[in-house]
């Protein structure tokens, strides 16, 4: 077992001021339904480094279920042909929805993509009215992880000491 250090943050209105624009161009971002094996592909490609694998545990079947369910919603940024960030929510149609996963693959970080991928995609999950959009980062996540969230209207509402399977 390995214990993390996780936070967990709300963000109560949508996004302040204007969308950001897109850093690159060529860059743009959509909500699609990738069947499971590109999903899986992104998933690793981005997850990988910070030791996703909830995703990889689930049965063919739940997967499926999972990305049919009208409650997913997965916006995927893609550039120069290829998908390279995932912003993915849990609860799409509720009072509360879970921003489940959010980054991109390694070699599209530092070019302000998260930003904006994070920003368009909180636009849109706010158009189906939450109340509140929640999520959990820890020390696993990406260093700047916690302040994008913060930049973007996230206010963190608890830390705890969690364990984890090693």
């Amino acid at each position: 077992m390995v214990r993390l250090l996780v936070t967990y943050m709300e963000q109560l209105a949508p996004p302040d001021g204007a969308a950001l624009s897109s850093p690159l161009a060529g860059a743009g971002i959509a909500e699609e339904r990738p069947d499971a094996d590109d999903y899986l592909s992104l998933y690793r490609s981005v997850g990988m480094p910070l030791q996703w694998d909830e995703r990889l545990r689930m049965t063919r079947e739940e997967l499926l279920a999972f990305l049919a369910s009208s409650s997913t919603a997965l916006y995927i940024l893609r550039h120069g042909g290829r998908s390279v960030g995932l912003c993915e929510f849990v609860g799409v149609g509720e009072r509360e929805v879970e921003l489940k996963h959010f980054g991109l693959v390694p070699d599209a970080q530092g070019r302000r993509l998260g930003p904006y991928l994070l920003d368009w995609s909180l636009r849109a999950i706010w158009s189906h009215r939450p109340e509140r959009v929640w999520l959990h980062t820890d020390t696993w996540d990406h260093p700047k992880a916690k302040a994008t969230y913060e930049r973007i209207g996230f206010k963190a509402y608890a830390e705890v000491w969690e364990q984890f399977p090693d």
